[in-house]
């Protein structure tokens, strides 16, 4: 059965002490988490006093402040979370701190306690942190199409680099100035009408070469079939500018699957406000981001964190 023929079931709605999860109004596999102003506030206070420092240094005081959140809501918010990221009808949210606070470290905070309520943060070697932070602005030169702002950033997944597992992405906005474009391009696997094809083809399972670039400071190769399972359901590892086939049959291959997901009619374009997030599971969610408009006062600065479920 093609994905796209499998029929979609609408989301059911979550409420609990402080919070209301509910289906995305953009898009029928996402939820969108609403928290309680109280609650926001609260949690800022409480928190306040952690420095980014003792975050990046003491690593267990991440896991500190993801207790705080689920201590001013309830036990099932963190359990719910988990859920939403493991459900393959959905595996993703949206969420935000309604404009209660534009301190970046306030943004750092809120985002390590919820990817520390769903794993475990892998170690980012382009920041040397457990997070990154990264700017797109009118010039570039840098070594990827990360930060070059008026290029189309295709489709593809995290980690692919790696080795290591890439379970789950979160991205907040934490700035923006003079930006007119580059929303968040978003694709789930089961919506892109010609994976059967992609995921039939012999060179489904061939193991191509990952190589990263100098700024992501990863020197050694890996090697990642394109398409594997996982919880016995098909997932996908793939970003074009970093695998490196050995012949034009597979140099085909990988440009018609990325050529096809970019013109697939699930693809959907998110836009997220500045001090917003939206966190996915990695491993059949796709993102890329639409180019900007030309603006030389353009200014955008994003959080990544990425990493793995534990039980």
């Amino acid at each position: 059965m093609c994905a796209m023929e499998m029929k979609k079931e609408s989301l059911p709605v979550f409420t609990g002490e402080g919070y209301r999860i509910q289906p995305h109004s953009d898009h029928e596999r996402l939820y969108n988490i609403e928290l309680e102003a109280h609650v926001i506030d609260r949690f800022l206070e409480e928190v306040r006093n952690i420095s980014d420092e003792q975050l990046e240094y003491i690593p267990y005081q991440r896991l500190i402040v993801a207790n705080t959140l689920l201590e001013l809501l309830d036990e099932n918010f963190g359990e719910t979370i988990r859920h939403i990221l493991h459900d393959r009808s959905s595996g993703g949210f949206t969420v935000g701190l309604s404009n209660r606070t534009t301190d970046p470290q306030d943004y750092v905070k809120f985002s390590t306690a919820l990817t520390h309520l769903a794993g475990i943060p892998n170690f980012d070697a382009m920041s040397q942190k457990y997070y990154a932070r990264f700017s797109v602005k009118h010039t570039d030169d840098s070594d990827s199409y990360l930060r070059q702002a008026y290029r189309r950033f295709t489709l593809h997944t995290d980690g692919t680099y790696v080795d290591e597992p890439t379970d789950w992405l979160l991205m907040m906005k934490m700035e923006e100035e003079n930006a007119v474009g580059g929303s968040s391009r978003l694709l789930h696997l089961d919506d892109w009408e010609e994976f059967d094809y992609y995921y039939n083809h012999p060179l489904a399972s061939y193991p191509f070469t990952y190589k990263a670039p100098a700024s992501k400071n990863v020197s050694e190769d890996v090697q990642r079939k394109t398409f594997y399972d996982w919880n016995n359901r098909p997932c996908i590892c793939f970003i074009d500018q970093f695998v490196y086939p050995e012949t034009i049959e597979q140099a085909q291959y990988l440009k018609g699957l990325s050529l096809s997901m970019e013109e697939s009619s699930g693809l959907i374009e998110l836009e997220l406000p500045v001090g917003d997030l939206v966190m996915l599971n990695n491993r059949f969610w796709l993102h890329g981001r639409a180019g900007f408009e030309k603006n030389p006062q353009l200014h955008r600065e994003l959080l990544r964190q990425r990493g793995r479920f534990v039980q």
